[in-house]
Protein backbone atom coordinates (compact mmCIF):
# COMPACT_ATOMS: atom_id res chain seq x y z
CA UNK A 1 0.00 0.00 0.00
CA UNK A 2 1.26 3.46 -1.36
CA UNK A 3 2.46 5.78 1.96
CA UNK A 4 -0.36 8.26 0.90
CA UNK A 5 -2.83 5.78 0.65
CA UNK A 6 -1.96 4.39 4.06
CA UNK A 7 -2.40 8.55 5.46
CA UNK A 8 -5.47 8.20 4.16
CA UNK A 9 -6.79 5.36 5.60
CA UNK A 10 -5.38 6.18 8.92
CA UNK A 11 -7.13 9.73 8.69
CA UNK A 12 -10.61 8.07 7.83
CA UNK A 13 -10.49 5.78 10.43
CA UNK A 14 -9.53 8.37 12.86
CA UNK A 15 -12.13 10.56 11.96
CA UNK A 16 -14.83 7.58 12.22
CA UNK A 17 -13.76 6.23 15.16
CA UNK A 18 -13.99 9.79 16.88
CA UNK A 19 -17.68 9.83 15.85
CA UNK A 20 -18.26 6.19 17.24
CA UNK A 21 -20.31 7.29 20.49
CA UNK A 22 -20.73 10.88 19.36
CA UNK A 23 -23.89 12.72 20.56
CA UNK A 24 -24.76 16.08 21.23
CA UNK A 25 -25.90 17.32 24.56
CA UNK A 26 -28.86 20.34 25.56
CA UNK A 27 -27.53 22.60 28.15
CA UNK A 28 -29.09 25.46 29.69
CA UNK A 29 -26.39 28.27 30.50
CA UNK A 30 -26.71 30.76 32.66
CA UNK A 31 -26.39 34.55 30.30
CA UNK A 32 -23.30 35.98 32.32
CA UNK A 33 -21.56 32.51 31.15
CA UNK A 34 -22.22 33.12 27.58
CA UNK A 35 -19.00 34.25 26.40
CA UNK A 36 -16.68 31.44 27.80
CA UNK A 37 -19.09 28.92 27.53
CA UNK A 38 -18.70 29.64 23.32
CA UNK A 39 -15.09 28.82 23.61
CA UNK A 40 -15.22 25.72 26.10
CA UNK A 41 -17.78 24.37 23.48
CA UNK A 42 -15.79 24.82 20.53
CA UNK A 43 -12.98 23.16 22.43
CA UNK A 44 -15.12 20.43 24.08
CA UNK A 45 -16.47 19.42 20.36
CA UNK A 46 -13.01 19.51 18.91
CA UNK A 47 -11.67 17.20 21.84
CA UNK A 48 -14.60 14.78 22.65
CA UNK A 49 -16.56 14.77 18.75
CA UNK A 50 -19.65 15.80 21.08
CA UNK A 51 -21.76 18.73 20.05
CA UNK A 52 -23.20 20.92 22.17
CA UNK A 53 -26.59 22.93 21.53
CA UNK A 54 -26.52 25.83 24.24
CA UNK A 55 -29.76 28.09 25.23
CA UNK A 56 -28.54 31.42 27.29
CA UNK A 57 -30.67 33.13 29.89
CA UNK A 58 -32.18 33.55 33.57
CA UNK A 59 -31.18 30.75 35.84
CA UNK A 60 -35.30 31.41 37.29
CA UNK A 61 -36.37 31.16 33.47
CA UNK A 62 -34.76 27.98 33.04
CA UNK A 63 -36.08 26.70 36.63
CA UNK A 64 -39.54 26.93 35.54
CA UNK A 65 -39.00 25.63 32.06
CA UNK A 66 -37.26 22.58 33.20
CA UNK A 67 -40.27 21.63 35.41
CA UNK A 68 -42.20 21.83 32.54
CA UNK A 69 -40.95 19.28 30.34
CA UNK A 70 -37.92 21.56 28.68
CA UNK A 71 -35.24 19.60 27.19
CA UNK A 72 -32.43 20.50 29.23
CA UNK A 73 -29.65 17.59 29.47
CA UNK A 74 -27.45 20.13 31.67
CA UNK A 75 -28.18 22.60 33.45
CA UNK A 76 -25.03 25.76 34.43
CA UNK A 77 -26.80 28.30 36.84
CA UNK A 78 -25.56 31.44 38.08
CA UNK A 79 -26.01 31.00 41.73
CA UNK A 80 -25.73 27.21 43.70
CA UNK A 81 -29.52 27.01 45.33
CA UNK A 82 -31.30 26.45 41.75
CA UNK A 83 -28.96 23.31 41.04
CA UNK A 84 -29.73 21.72 44.63
CA UNK A 85 -33.49 22.65 44.40
CA UNK A 86 -33.68 20.67 41.09
CA UNK A 87 -31.95 18.03 42.95
CA UNK A 88 -33.57 18.09 45.88
CA UNK A 89 -36.69 17.77 43.71
CA UNK A 90 -35.66 14.87 41.87
CA UNK A 91 -35.36 16.88 38.32
CA UNK A 92 -31.76 16.81 38.55
CA UNK A 93 -29.28 13.57 39.12
CA UNK A 94 -28.10 13.16 42.52
CA UNK A 95 -24.40 14.04 43.07
CA UNK A 96 -23.58 15.55 39.61
CA UNK A 97 -23.91 19.11 40.75
CA UNK A 98 -20.34 21.15 41.69
CA UNK A 99 -19.54 25.27 41.51
CA UNK A 100 -17.79 25.44 38.57
CA UNK A 101 -17.18 29.38 38.64
CA UNK A 102 -17.75 32.15 41.10
CA UNK A 103 -18.73 35.23 39.82
CA UNK A 104 -17.44 38.62 40.05
CA UNK A 105 -19.81 42.03 40.08
CA UNK A 106 -19.53 45.13 38.02
CA UNK A 107 -21.44 48.36 37.89
CA UNK A 108 -20.85 49.14 34.58
CA UNK A 109 -20.80 52.33 31.69
CA UNK A 110 -20.44 52.47 28.25
CA UNK A 111 -18.70 55.93 28.78
CA UNK A 112 -15.32 56.35 29.70
CA UNK A 113 -14.79 58.15 32.52
CA UNK A 114 -18.20 57.61 34.14
CA UNK A 115 -18.28 55.07 36.68
CA UNK A 116 -15.29 55.91 38.77
CA UNK A 117 -13.24 53.11 40.66
CA UNK A 118 -14.91 53.04 44.12
CA UNK A 119 -18.72 53.24 42.86
CA UNK A 120 -19.13 57.02 44.10
CA UNK A 121 -21.37 57.47 41.64
CA UNK A 122 -24.27 55.63 43.09
CA UNK A 123 -24.25 58.38 46.11
CA UNK A 124 -24.01 61.08 43.41
CA UNK A 125 -27.38 59.88 41.79
CA UNK A 126 -26.14 61.82 38.57
CA UNK A 127 -27.83 59.43 35.99
CA UNK A 128 -31.39 58.49 35.03
CA UNK A 129 -31.31 54.81 34.49
CA UNK A 130 -29.43 52.33 36.16
CA UNK A 131 -29.93 48.87 34.58
CA UNK A 132 -30.28 45.32 36.90
CA UNK A 133 -31.02 41.91 35.96
CA UNK A 134 -34.50 40.93 37.70
CA UNK A 135 -33.47 40.11 41.38
CA UNK A 136 -35.96 37.32 41.93
CA UNK A 137 -35.28 35.71 39.03
CA UNK A 138 -31.25 36.62 38.52
CA UNK A 139 -28.17 36.11 40.90
CA UNK A 140 -26.71 38.99 39.16
CA UNK A 141 -29.56 41.14 39.90
CA UNK A 142 -29.98 39.96 43.80
CA UNK A 143 -26.05 40.95 44.49
CA UNK A 144 -26.91 44.14 42.75
CA UNK A 145 -29.57 45.04 44.98
CA UNK A 146 -26.95 43.98 47.69
CA UNK A 147 -24.68 46.48 47.03
CA UNK A 148 -27.12 49.28 46.82
CA UNK A 149 -28.43 48.32 50.36
CA UNK A 150 -24.82 48.02 52.28
CA UNK A 151 -24.00 51.45 50.59
CA UNK A 152 -27.38 52.82 51.24
CA UNK A 153 -28.44 54.25 48.26
CA UNK A 154 -31.25 51.62 47.45
CA UNK A 155 -34.31 53.64 48.04
CA UNK A 156 -32.96 57.24 46.23
CA UNK A 157 -32.33 54.78 43.47
CA UNK A 158 -34.73 52.45 43.04
CA UNK A 159 -37.25 55.09 40.62
CA UNK A 160 -34.04 54.69 38.40
CA UNK A 161 -33.98 51.36 37.77
CA UNK A 162 -34.26 49.32 34.86
CA UNK A 163 -35.25 45.53 35.04
CA UNK A 164 -33.86 43.21 32.55
CA UNK A 165 -34.89 39.29 32.18
CA UNK A 166 -31.38 38.78 32.51
CA UNK A 167 -27.73 39.78 33.21
CA UNK A 168 -27.24 39.65 28.90
CA UNK A 169 -30.18 42.42 28.38
CA UNK A 170 -29.19 44.60 31.53
CA UNK A 171 -25.75 44.51 29.80
CA UNK A 172 -27.07 45.26 26.44
CA UNK A 173 -29.72 48.03 27.94
CA UNK A 174 -26.37 49.89 28.98
CA UNK A 175 -23.87 49.05 26.40
CA UNK A 176 -26.85 50.71 23.30
CA UNK A 177 -27.25 53.42 25.99
CA UNK A 178 -30.77 53.03 27.51
CA UNK A 179 -29.30 53.02 30.53
CA UNK A 180 -26.43 55.12 31.71
CA UNK A 181 -25.31 52.23 34.07
CA UNK A 182 -25.84 49.21 35.51
CA UNK A 183 -25.09 45.92 37.84
CA UNK A 184 -23.32 43.25 35.11
CA UNK A 185 -20.92 40.52 35.74
CA UNK A 186 -17.35 40.84 34.96
CA UNK A 187 -17.28 38.23 32.28
CA UNK A 188 -19.31 40.73 30.01
CA UNK A 189 -17.30 43.29 30.18
CA UNK A 190 -13.34 42.05 30.69
CA UNK A 191 -10.71 42.58 28.31
CA UNK A 192 -9.42 38.53 27.98
CA UNK A 193 -5.80 39.89 26.95
CA UNK A 194 -5.32 42.17 30.10
CA UNK A 195 -7.75 41.01 33.00
CA UNK A 196 -9.10 44.29 33.12
CA UNK A 197 -12.25 46.46 32.07
CA UNK A 198 -12.02 47.04 28.28
CA UNK A 199 -14.48 49.52 26.88
CA UNK A 200 -16.32 52.14 28.99
CA UNK A 201 -15.76 52.37 32.93
CA UNK A 202 -16.59 50.31 35.99
CA UNK A 203 -16.24 49.72 39.56
CA UNK A 204 -15.26 45.57 40.01
CA UNK A 205 -17.60 45.69 42.85
CA UNK A 206 -15.95 45.04 46.50
CA UNK A 207 -17.21 40.86 46.89
CA UNK A 208 -17.83 41.54 50.62
CA UNK A 209 -20.95 43.85 49.16
CA UNK A 210 -22.84 41.19 48.02
CA UNK A 211 -22.87 37.43 48.67
CA UNK A 212 -20.70 34.33 46.91
CA UNK A 213 -22.17 33.96 43.08
CA UNK A 214 -21.33 30.40 43.49
CA UNK A 215 -22.37 29.12 39.92
CA UNK A 216 -23.29 25.41 39.72
CA UNK A 217 -23.38 23.30 37.18
CA UNK A 218 -25.79 19.58 37.00
CA UNK A 219 -26.59 16.94 35.03
CA UNK A 220 -30.45 17.11 34.72
CA UNK A 221 -32.82 14.31 34.57
CA UNK A 222 -33.36 14.35 31.12
CA UNK A 223 -29.19 14.08 30.39
CA UNK A 224 -29.52 10.85 33.32
CA UNK A 225 -27.15 7.93 31.88
CA UNK A 226 -26.58 9.86 28.65
CA UNK A 227 -22.11 10.09 28.07
CA UNK A 228 -22.36 13.53 26.32
CA UNK A 229 -23.86 15.15 29.31
CA UNK A 230 -21.06 13.78 31.47
CA UNK A 231 -18.63 14.18 29.19
CA UNK A 232 -19.43 18.11 29.42
CA UNK A 233 -18.78 18.67 33.24
CA UNK A 234 -15.99 16.62 33.13
CA UNK A 235 -14.40 18.61 30.69
CA UNK A 236 -15.61 21.85 32.74
CA UNK A 237 -13.12 20.61 35.68
CA UNK A 238 -10.65 19.91 33.18
CA UNK A 239 -7.12 22.49 33.42
CA UNK A 240 -8.12 23.92 29.62
CA UNK A 241 -11.55 24.78 30.75
CA UNK A 242 -10.31 26.36 33.87
CA UNK A 243 -8.21 28.66 32.50
CA UNK A 244 -10.86 29.68 29.71
CA UNK A 245 -13.34 30.47 32.55
CA UNK A 246 -10.82 32.17 34.56
CA UNK A 247 -9.49 34.66 31.88
CA UNK A 248 -12.96 36.21 32.02
CA UNK A 249 -12.51 37.14 35.37
CA UNK A 250 -14.14 34.18 37.09
CA UNK A 251 -12.92 32.80 40.47
CA UNK A 252 -13.20 28.97 41.68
Amino acid sequence: MKPFVQLSLALTLATAALGVGADEVQVAVAANFAAPMKEIATAFEKETGHKVVAAYGSTGKFYSQIKNGAPFEVLLAADEATPKKLESEGSAVPDTGFTYAIGKLVLWSAKPDFVDDKGAVLKSGNFAHLSIANPKLAPYGAAGVEVMKKKGVFEALEPKLVQADNIGQAFQFVQSGNAELGFVALSQVIDVKTGKIGAGSGWIVDSKLYSPIRQDAIILLKGEGKPAAKALLTFLKSEQARATIKSFGYGF
